[in-house]
């Protein structure tokens, strides 16, 4: 039975690759088009289109942060912010409350 597959995606380019799952004793894996490495974001990703910059500068920040999008045993990743305004909300939610910003970042709603 072939192994599943998860999403990688290259920063610089704005692309996205489905690719097996990792094992402890795989290399690095490095974008094709510019030899940077790539970010293991999880099988439940669903990449925005290459000409989405507002998109990507949102996706960077999310995976910069420590965000990723795996499958939870219900389904989905969860709630992940979609526009940098979100983002921005969470980040000021973060810092008035001492929440770490990761969290801040999934956390559905605010109060």
């Amino acid at each position: 039975m072939p192994s599943g597959k998860t999403s990688y995606v290259c920063l610089p380019c704005r692309a996205s690759y489905k690719q097996p799952h990792p094992a402890h004793y795989d290399h690095d894996r490095v974008c094709p088009r510019c030899a940077e490495p790539l970010i293991h974001v999880g099988s439940a990703f669903a990449a925005p289109k290459r000409r989405d910059t507002s998109a990507w500068r949102t996706l960077s920040v999310l995976l910069h942060a420590g965000v990723r999008f795996h499958k939870s045993c219900c389904g989905g990743p969860g709630y992940r912010p979609r526009t940098r305004r979100e983002v921005r909300e969470r980040m000021t939610y973060a810092q008035t409350t001492g929440e770490p910003f990761a969290e801040a970042l999934v956390r559905g709603e605010l109060p």
